[in-house]
C-alpha cells in the first residue's frame, strides 16, 4: 500500500476510485420513498447542485479538507472556516490564510464574523475581490472568544446586526447569506425574526442550526424551528443540525421543507456523506466505504498536509485521526501511533505501516463510523 493517492479534483485516479465505492457494498435506505434531498437551489445566478452544503468549521474546512469533499463528489457548496473580519482588514497573514482557495472549489462561500459594521463591510469587499461566489455572515458560533465580537452574540443585539447586514449588503454585489442559531437561549428564540429582517435587507439565503448558543452541541436540534423559518420567508432556507446519514437529510427535508441541507461534524468522520446523499437521492440506496477506501483517503489527505507543510500540520493530522479512525478496525491503535509521532513525515510512515500490517493479516472490513453527539474538537458554527 505504498501508492500516493493525492486527494484533489486534479487526480483522476483517485476520483475514479473514490466514486467506485458507490457501486459496491450498497446499503438499502430505510425510507426510500421519503422526501428527496433537492437537486438544486440558487443564490441568484449561482447554481448549487446538489442542494448540499459543507458547513464552515474552525480548524477543519481549510482548502485541503474542502478539496477532499469536492473530490468525493455530492457537495454543492463549500464554505471556508469562519474568518475574523478584523484580521482580514488588518491583512494579518494568518487570517488571510483561512481565505485561500483553489479554482476547482467553486462554488465556494467565504464566511466572516465580527461586530463592527464598517469593518465587516470592508472585509466582505475583500472576499468579493478574492473571487468568492458568495459571502456569509456567521451568527452561529458559540465559542466565548467569538461571541464577544460577533457570532451568536449578535443574536442578542438585533439593531447592531441589522446595521451590519445593511452595510455588508451595500458593500458587495455577490450573494449575501447568513448562518444562525435559534437564539441565545430558550427564552430568546429569534431565528424567524432575524431571517425575516435579513430577507428585507437583501440577504439571499439563511442556514439555520436550531440549537441555542447556550446549548452548544448538546441536546437535540429542534427542526421545528427550521420549518418555522421556512414558512416565514421566501429566500432559500438551509437546514443544519443532527444529520448523521442520508436518511436524516431526507427526513429533515420532509419535516421542514428546507431548500438544502448543510453537513458539519458528520463530514469530518465520514467525508463520503455527500456522495452517499447524492446516491440516496438518485437510487434510494447508498454505499459504505471499505477499509481500503479509508486508507486511500487518510493516507492521501496526510500526504497533502505533508506536502503543503502548514504551521499546524501535526495538529491537523492528530485532529483528523480522532474523527476519522472510528470507522477503521483497530482504530484505537491507529490513533495511538498518530499521536505518538513527532513529525508529519513520521505520521505518514506510521499510517502506511499500520495499513500494511492490516492488509497482511487480512484485517476486518470497515464499519460505519460512530454517530457521536459530541466530538473532541471545537467547530465554528
Amino acid at each position: 500500500m505504498s501508492e500516493d493517492w493525492n486527494i484533489n479534483c486534479d487526480n483522476p485516479t483517485f476520483t475514479e476510485r473514490a466514486r467506485s465505492i458507490l457501486t459496491r457494498k450498497e446499503r438499502p435506505a430505510e425510507h426510500a420513498n421519503s422526501a428527496r434531498i433537492p437537486a438544486e437551489y440558487r443564490l441568484r445566478d449561482v447554481s448549487i447542485r446538489p442542494a448540499t452544503v459543507l458547513a464552515p468549521m474552525a480548524g477543519v474546512t481549510d482548502t485541503l479538507f474542502r478539496r477532499v469533499i469536492r473530490g468525493l463528489g455530492g457537495c454543492g457548496l463549500l464554505m471556508t472556516e469562519f474568518t475574523s473580519s478584523e484580521g482580514i482588514t488588518r491583512s494579518a497573514k494568518k487570517t488571510l490564510r483561512y481565505l485561500y482557495f483553489q479554482e476547482d472549489e467553486h462554488p465556494i462561500s467565504g464566511q466572516l464574523f465580527g461586530a463592527n459594521p464598517q469593518v465587516m463591510a470592508e472585509a466582505a469587499r475583500m472576499v468579493e475581490d478574492l473571487g468568492y461566489d458568495a459571502v456569509d455572515i456567521n451568527l452561529g458560533c458559540p465559542a466565548k472568544k467569538v461571541v464577544k465580537c460577533g457570532g451568536s452574540g449578535l443574536l442578542r443585539e438585533l439593531p447592531l446586526l441589522e446595521e451590519i447586514l445593511g452595510r455588508v449588503r451595500r458593500a458587495v454585489k455577490i450573494p449575501l447569506t447568513i448562518k444562525l442559531r435559534a437564539g441565545w437561549d430558550e427564552q430568546s428564540i429569534v431565528a424567524v425574526e432575524v431571517v425575516k429582517m435579513a430577507e428585507q435587507i437583501g440577504v439571499e439565503a439563511a442556514a439555520v442550526h436550531p440549537r441555542t448558543r447556550l446549548q452548544g452541541y448538546s441536546g437535540k436540534a429542534d427542526w421545528g424551528i427550521i420549518a418555522a423559518v421556512k414558512r416565514a420567508v421566501r429566500i432559500p432556507v438551509v437546514g443544519n443540525g443532527d444529520i448523521q446519514c442520508p436518511e436524516d437529510a431526507a427526513r429533515m427535508v420532509e419535516e421542514t421543507g428546507c431548500d438544502a441541507v448543510m453537513i458539519g461534524r458528520a463530514a469530518a468522520t465520514n467525508p463520503w456523506i455527500f456522495a452517499q446523499m447524492q446516491q440516496f437521492r438518485e437510487t434510494g440506496r447508498y454505499s459504505l466505504p471499505t477499509e481500503r477506501d479509508r486508507y486511500w483517503l487518510l493516507s492521501g489527505y496526510y500526504r497533502q498536509i505533508l506536502n503543503a507543510n502548514p504551521p499546524d500540520a501535526m495538529g491537523k493530522m492528530k485532529q483528523f485521526a480522532c474523527w476519522f479512525t472510528h470507522g477503521v478496525g483497530n482504530g484505537g491503535e491507529l490513533r495511538r501511533i498518530v499521536h505518538m509521532a513527532r513529525t508529519p513525515g513520521e505520521v505518514v510512515e506510521n499510517v502506511e505501516s499500520f495499513f500494511e500490517r492490516r492488509a497482511a493479516s487480512g484485517g476486518d472490513p470497515a464499519h460505519e463510523p460512530d454517530n457521536r453527539e459530541n466530538y473532541p474538537f471545537e467547530v465554528g458554527t
